[in-house]
């Protein structure tokens, strides 16, 4: 083999075969450790309690601190960032610079995460859950160009705010900041939807009318990006699931209104199969 024949560039993989490698991720992260499957419980604590499913006791912090206080027996074999609890302890929440990490046994593990009240909850992950032993897959739609969108962004100075609903929050909303507004067309109609701020995304709930057909009752997630000319793409093929499709302890936001579309959006995953090719719940 010549020299110029061993550096020569591979061919640039087609949109179809990049959709076959996202796929195979987001089956693979799906049974992380403390991937969505293995959440076996996220509890809230306002009071001194145990909780399902691990040993200890459970407490709200002092005021001022992050996170909860604990207490346990060297029997009980929680490990709190490294060391093994005998006595009292403050676990520091995911909202604190330094979040402390937990671990039950050889397969539980658990982080405090905050509510945007000032409350923390405890979530506990099981990488030998029920849900991952009877996991079958993520069902898809096969690639389909013609859902891959471009429309238009426009920054809002300062962003503005949406009130989503969240799936057990009893019709109360939170406030998400949407940085921008995104505009597209479909069939001849213009949509004016609100994605808000992920990390250093956008995120998109929406529903349409494969809802509780083909796909998910509840929705699903399409994460964005603006381009520099103020375009924005929106490719339904990487439509993700809610975290909620695969564990009851979560809680996912749901589509507001100017995200509900009425036609079929058949691109990206549909629903989380168990291994007989039921759906997992």
């Amino acid at each position: 083999m010549t020299e110029n024949a061993a550096t020569a560039p591979t061919a640039p993989a087609s949109p179809a075969d990049r959709y076959a490698v996202f796929r195979e991720r987001r089956a693979l992260a799906a049974v992380q450790p403390q991937g969505p499957l293995a959440l076996v419980n996220t509890q809230w604590v306002g009071e001194e309690q145990s909780i399902w499913g691990v040993p200890g006791t459970w407490a709200p912090a002092p005021a001022g601190e992050s996170g909860l206080q604990l207490t346990a027996v060297a029997a009980d074999g929680i490990d709190v960032d490294g060391a093994i609890v005998d006595g009292t302890v403050l676990v520091r929440g995911k909202d604190d610079a330094n979040p402390s990490a937990i671990r039950f046994d050889e397969h539980r593990t658990g982080f405090v995460i905050a509510g945007e009240d000032g409350s923390y909850g405890l979530r506990v992950w099981d990488s030998e859950s029920e849900a991952i032993e009877n996991f079958g897959g993520i069902d898809a739609f096969d690639y389909a160009p013609d859902w891959v969108i471009t429309g238009t962004f426009r920054e809002i100075e300062g962003g503005t705010t949406v009130g989503f609903e969240h799936l057990k929050s009893d019709g109360h909303t939170r406030d998400e900041v949407v940085p921008g507004e995104i505009r597209f067309d479909y069939d001849g109609v213009s949509y004016d939807i609100a994605a808000f701020k992920s990390g250093r995304a956008l995120q998109l709930v929406f529903a349409d009318a494969t809802n509780g057909d083909d796909t998910y009752s509840v929705g699903r997630f399409l994460f964005l990006a603006p381009n520099p000319d103020g375009s924005i793409t929106l490719d339904f093929n990487t439509a993700v699931l809610p975290p909620c499709a695969f564990s009851y302890s979560f809680n996912c936001p749901l589509p507001p209104k100017q995200n509900r579309f009425p036609f079929r959006i058949e691109a990206g995953e549909k629903n989380v199969l168990a291994k007989d090719g039921s759906l997992l719940h």
